[in-house]
């Protein structure tokens, strides 16, 4: 047996060598499988053969895994360790990664098993394969997540994070992102639950004002995480999106919003297609964006789907803290003229949610209506038809 096998699996009592158990203190016994490792029996024959026993044994386990018996699949799991001897050093260097993908699976089911059984098997397996050392550690993270114990999870991504063997490999590169990936998604989580409960708090006290510096603080500590990777060809997409719910919390005009909103308006969730809504009226809530085309296009695009979606309390809901500013902001007289010479597509869509929200009466869209353009007077035409019948003014809202 080799060393990381005697001090992973010690014997239960002196009295009984015939058992072993995990080191961990779970109480998982194995029995003492010396006879299968000595030889295997074949038509009556006893083959000892190293090679052969040890595969016997490997196929012995898979066997148990795939009935889901746990406990058979340990006992021979035991056994198997002694591939860690083999003198083919082709074998002794695949031994680690199947080791820890059939223990680890074993440990996950087996009804004795624990979180301090995993981790010590975890922290072992990245000893001895090294190679293997940031793959385990993963692996290892998102079991902790399972069980709750994100602060766990947590340290061991930011150690793994930190780890090199060698030069970096493309194969390493990926899965350091992978880490820094889902550390970021364990910083997001924090970062809401932080946010959630300041939402309890009274507004203006030091408390609030203490907690809120903290979520602001917690927030550009957690997008620092994945700034870098949201630049890095893959399918990010879990984590842009918790990437960018921070930067709308904390930048709201910042230029992946868009990116964002396209993002939300697809998930079947209705939630999220609200938030997607509120994103966009975030996005122009600020004077850098007041005559960003693209902006535009995507509010006008989708107030339109969201109130033949019949949710125009999702319109209102946004509308109600902006009809006191937005009106000059975006939809005076001097916008109307000023869009009119410049962009005529940016004013066509600023037009219909003008008229969408403060009805066909207000300024902006009275102007831009009685502009006579041959190329655009049937889309003006439309854009009046929309108005009258989706603006929100004559539902009363």
């Amino acid at each position: 047996m080799s060393d990381f096998s005697e001090d992973l699996l010690r014997p239960a009592t002196e009295d009984d060598p015939g058992e072993w158990s995990v080191g961990s203190g779970s109480g998982m016994r194995f029995p003492w499988l010396q006879k299968l490792v000595e030889s295997v029996a074949t038509g009556g024959k006893k083959e000892k053969d190293f090679a052969q026993t040890t595969s016997a044994c490997l196929g012995f386990v898979q066997e148990a895994l795939l009935k889901h018996q746990w406990q058979r699949a340990a006992e021979y799991m035991h056994s198997y360790f002694q591939i860690l001897e083999d003198s083919d050093s082709n074998k002794r260097q695949a031994a680690p990664e199947i080791i820890w993908r059939l223990g680890s699976e074993i440990l996950y089911y087996h009804p004795k098993s624990s979180v301090e059984t995993f981790s010590a098997f975890a922290d072992r397996m990245k000893n001895i394969g090294v190679m293997n050392y940031l793959k385990i550690s993963l692996q290892h993270a998102l079991y902790l997540v399972h069980h709750g114990l994100l602060d766990d999870a947590s340290r061991i991504l930011s150690q793994a994070e930190t780890w090199r063997y060698g030069d970096k490999s493309a194969s390493q590169e990926v899965l350091i992102n992978l880490i820094q990936a889902y550390k970021g998604l364990l910083q997001y989580y924090t970062w809401s639950e932080k946010k959630a409960e300041l939402s309890k708090l009274d507004g203006g006290d030091y408390a609030h004002h203490a907690a809120s510096q903290g979520v602001l603080d917690h927030g550009w500590k957690t997008s620092a995480n994945f700034r870098s990777l949201v630049q890095t060809p893959g399918v990010w997409d879990p984590f842009v999106r918790s990437y960018v719910e921070i930067l709308y919390q904390i930048v709201p005009s910042h230029k992946l919003m868009l990116e964002f909103h396209r993002l939300l308006r697809k998930s079947e969730h209705g939630e999220h297609r609200r938030l997607g809504l509120e994103v966009l009226f975030g996005v122009l809530d600020f004077a850098g964006c007041t005559r960003n085309v693209t902006a535009w296009q995507c509010l006008a695009k989708y107030l339109r789907q969201t109130l033949m979606g019949n949710h125009v309390g999702w319109v209102h809901e946004q509308w109600t803290s902006r009809k006191n500013w937005w009106p000059r902001f975006h939809f005076s007289f001097f916008w109307a003229k000023g869009d009119w010479k410049e962009n005529k597509a940016l004013a066509h869509e600023k037009a219909f949610v003008a008229g969408v929200l403060l009805g066909k009466g207000c300024r902006y869209f009275r102007y831009i209506s009685k502009q006579d353009h041959q190329v655009l007077r049937k889309k003006m035409k439309r854009i009046k038809k929309l108005v009258k019948k989706y603006s929100i003014v004559k539902s009363g809202l």
